[in-house]
């Protein structure tokens, strides 16, 4: 793909500034930013320390490369979406106590469209997540094809189909049907669920510019350099509505219908969709592809902040495009300054030299934390405590990112839910005084897996503690939720 500037393809850089600065203003937790009209990339950012070059985890954009194996594996006369799934997993699907569950077909499952509710793999912490899927337990069901659910392990279950079909990953299959003909780099990757399929519901790792290349080929029809590769038929029957997903009569971005493990939304359009905010959105009028990459989970108006301002500012507006060597200036100014989000508040409190260094014994407590300690130095500090599994210690910045390790050893690593001794996650943290006597830490992973981690800690006088965590994170940072009390010695 090209370079042009942004009035050279009739959108004004002010217009992307403005865009940009809404969403900061919202806080945000961006870190990437991709914008191309036709085959130019108009704008392109990455939040320090996120760059072109980083493998950033998909999530559920991971169902939409899921669709693209599907439909290469139609055409490669390896399947019938018209076929029950039983038909690729016999065996698994023998132990399916449910009748149902056996003939809900591909297709079906393409459109999320699944007879029953799906378990918490995470929770039940079974060898094979493919069998898990057939012995669910839950009797309560519906027919196939009839209403919308969202069932995320139905689309892992139809990537591993593809697999045992090929005999290779689905990001392997994908390399060689399409991957290396576009241009997707060949460290693009997807992490494993137990039993040994590829977690191909959330688990993608690729650049910004991959998921790019990718929206594009699909925007093109599953054309590329004037070559069908995928036929035109599936791609179109993809990112069309197949089935009414408006499950509570609320007109929004992600409930104007879905394709096969594609949404559609606003304006005609339609988005690969992962959970935190990782998007790309093609508005096909306009032939125009946004991509965008962050860690928004915990904020349930984070998406509708992204796309209705995306429409309401670049796709929509008749753009102004005088002065544009002035917009353009501006707009590349501001992009230098732009850095992954801090939480909001202030960096200083006459309270810090007070309970600054103090270790505060806790009171028995679910998190199973014996004590915590505070040390403020500046504009930086430290937060460390006991657990049940030893002491712990990272920094923190104030009105900034300090960046380090997490310190809980074992979190997943290339198979999701499993134990990985000596992992530990990536993470950027800051801090700041919400309240005189509060202060609030925020902890974010920036690894293979994103999360975040709030700890609040208010103190009633310089000897009482009370101390708040909650998180958002897929299968991490369970041990830290709850809240306690606690006192100086």
């Amino acid at each position: 793909m090209n370079y042009r500037l942004p009035e050279e393809c009739g959108i004004s850089s002010a217009a992307i500034e403005q865009f940009i600065r809404t969403l900061e203003e919202n806080h945000m937790f961006t870190h990437d930013i991709i914008i191309a009209k036709g085959d130019d990339i108009i704008f392109e950012n990455y939040w320090a320390p996120f760059h072109k070059d980083f493998l950033h985890r998909l999530y559920s954009v991971s169902k939409s490369f899921v669709s693209i194996a599907v439909g290469f594996a139609e055409q490669d006369g390896l399947v019938n979406l018209d076929d029950p799934i039983s038909k690729y997993f016999p065996e698994e699907a023998a132990c399916a106590t449910n009748e149902l569950m056996k003939t809900q077909t591909v297709r079906h499952m393409l459109m999320m469209s699944t007879t029953v509710e799906q378990e918490d793999w995470f929770k039940k912490r079974h060898p094979d997540r493919v069998r898990l899927y057939f012995e669910n337990p839950i009797t309560n069901r519906r027919p196939d094809g009839t209403t919308y659910n969202y069932d995320s392990t139905g689309s892992f279950v139809l990537g591993a189909m593809v697999e045992k079909l090929t005999g290779k990953t689905f990001m392997e299959y994908l390399r060689e049907k399409l991957f290396r003909k576009i241009g997707v780099s060949e460290e693009a990757t997807c992490l494993k669920s137990p039993g040994g399929y590829s977690w191909g519901d959330s688990a993608c790792l690729t650049t910004a510019r991959d998921l790019l290349l990718v929206a594009r080929f699909m925007l093109n029809g599953g054309k590329w350099n004037g070559e069908q590769l995928l036929n035109e038929e599936y791609v179109k029957a993809a990112v069309s509505k197949q089935i009414h997903n408006d499950v509570n009569a609320i007109y929004n971005f992600d409930t104007l219908g879905y394709g096969y493990l594609i949404w559609r939304t606003y304006d005609d359009s339609w988005f690969f969709n992962g959970m935190g905010c990782q998007f790309a959105i093609a508005v096909p009028h306009k032939d125009l592809i946004m991509v965008y990459n962050g860690d928004n989970q915990g904020n349930p108006i984070a998406k509708k902040v992204i796309f209705d301002n995306f429409f309401n500012l670049i796709v929509r507006p008749e753009h102004n495009l005088r002065c544009p060597k002035k917009a353009q200036a501006s707009l590349a100014e501001y992009a230098k300054t732009l850095k992954l989000g801090t939480i909001w508040g202030d960096t200083e409190s006459s309270f810090a030299e007070k309970i600054s260094g103090k270790r505060f014994e806790l009171r028995p407590n679910k998190m199973g934390i014996k004590y915590v300690k505070v040390t403020v130095n500046g504009d930086e500090g430290t937060f460390e405590y006991e657990n049940e599994t030893g002491e712990k210690k990272f920094a923190f910045g104030l009105g900034k990112n300090a960046f380090g390790s997490f310190p809980e050893e074992g979190y997943s690593d290339k198979i999701g839910s499993e134990y990985a001794p000596g992992r530990f996650y990536k993470c950027a943290v800051s801090a700041a005084w919400v309240e005189e006597q509060k202060l609030f830490i925020h902890v974010q992973a920036i690894d293979d897996y994103f999360g975040k981690l709030n700890i609040t800690l208010g103190w009633k006088d310089e000897n009482t503690l009370g101390i708040d965590m909650t998180k958002t994170a897929e299968d991490f940072f369970r041990e830290y939720e709850g809240y306690a009390e606690g006192y100086a010695e």
